[in-house]
């Protein structure tokens, strides 16, 4: 996958691999394929978050402010 992408991208083509899958009639070859596509999607789309966070992080700590720790969220 190609860094290229922008994250925008690479949500819709996620979205439209998750629904293909969930339409459940996709070959299991085609099926394994298309689901490697979306783990390096999903992986490509949370790479570049993480990156974001870091810089917004990073600008917020340059500008004098206080440390910016970002906390997940609990289910």
């Amino acid at each position: 996958m190609s860094e290229t992408i922008s994250f925008e991208e690479a949500m819709e083509k996620l979205e439209v691999i998750v629904q293909r899958l969930e339409e459940g009639d996709v070959p299991l070859e085609e099926a394994l394929n298309i689901y490697k596509q979306g783990m390096e999607l999903s992986k490509l789309c949370h790479d570049k978050l993480k990156n974001v966070e870091e810089q917004l992080a990073k600008v917020i700590t340059d500008d004098g402010e206080e440390e910016f720790i970002i906390k997940e969220e609990e289910d």
